[in-house]
């Protein structure tokens, strides 16, 4: 039984030009030819095609192709093994790929989950995502921001603008404080931090004492976060990371 060159073609998914350059160049010989001088192709031509194919897909080139399967000291069995070797790797290593792109689609489309009318009435002219790219850097691998993006995505412009408004009232509340001249370790001042906490616990994740405390540095260290909490009040962010710090130690105490 013997297969015309478009034919093979076909079934391998190639073109004809493709298997004209395979015999040019030795690799695959058509086993027999027509009266009128066509290539013809056996089966055993289709099984080291379909070597040549499986070798090709994972990026050897053709002159290594041809040695492989030219080489007198491999036998059919040493291929199979071969073959099932250099697929597993490449499985592991797709799948490792594939993660890394699920993680990225799920961090890029769980996000606010708005419109741009409803982003701007909203939030107003601050970008709600000016954080993003910083927060991402610093979480994006943990189960704590992969939660905050599952909760993000399902709130709807009320609820954004209910969190808004928390954030507002405990703004004007903690200016309050600190104009009264409350030290950060202050009981005032504490269970502020404490509201803080409790408010990222409510809307994102669960946030530990220890978390806590980590957010606080940053808010100190990373500009983009310092300016947000000093709008409120000059100061605030260095107040709230003593104030944080402070609870935090509170509830150690009190553990």
């Amino acid at each position: 039984m013997s297969y015309p060159v478009g034919q093979v073609a076909g079934f391998a998914g190639i073109t004809v030009r493709t298997l004209h350059h395979y015999d040019e160049i030795g690799l695959l010989a058509p086993s027999e030819r027509s009266h009128a001088g066509h290539r013809r192709y056996s089966d055993a031509d289709l099984d080291r095609l379909q070597q040549i194919l499986f070798y090709r897909e994972l990026g050897f080139p053709l002159d290594e192709v041809a040695a492989l399967l030219d080489d007198p000291a491999a036998d059919p069995r040493a291929h199979l093994r071969r073959q099932h070797e250099l697929l597993t790797a490449r499985i592991e290593k797709l799948q490792k790929m594939a993660a890394a792109v699920e993680h990225a689609m799920e961090a890029r489309t769980m996000g606010i989950n708005l419109t741009p009318e409803e982003k701007f009435e909203v939030f107003g002219d601050k970008d709600p995502e000016k954080h993003a790219e910083e927060a991402e850097r610093r979480w994006g691998g943990t189960e704590a921001y992969a939660e905050s993006q599952r909760r993000a995505a399902r709130y709807t412009k009320d609820d954004w603008q209910r969190m808004q408004a928390e954030v507002a009232s405990w703004g004007e509340r903690y200016d309050a404080l600190m104009a009264a001249g409350e030290p950060p370790a202050g009981e005032r001042a504490m269970d502020m931090a404490e509201e803080h906490r409790q408010h990222i616990t409510t809307w994102f994740y669960a946030c530990s004492y220890e978390t806590h405390q980590g957010l606080a540095g940053m808010y100190v260290a990373d500009v983009r976060f310092k300016e947000f909490y000093d709008s409120m009040r000059p100061g605030l962010a260095e107040h709230l990371r003593d104030a944080i710090g402070a609870n935090a130690a509170r509830h150690s105490q009190g553990a």
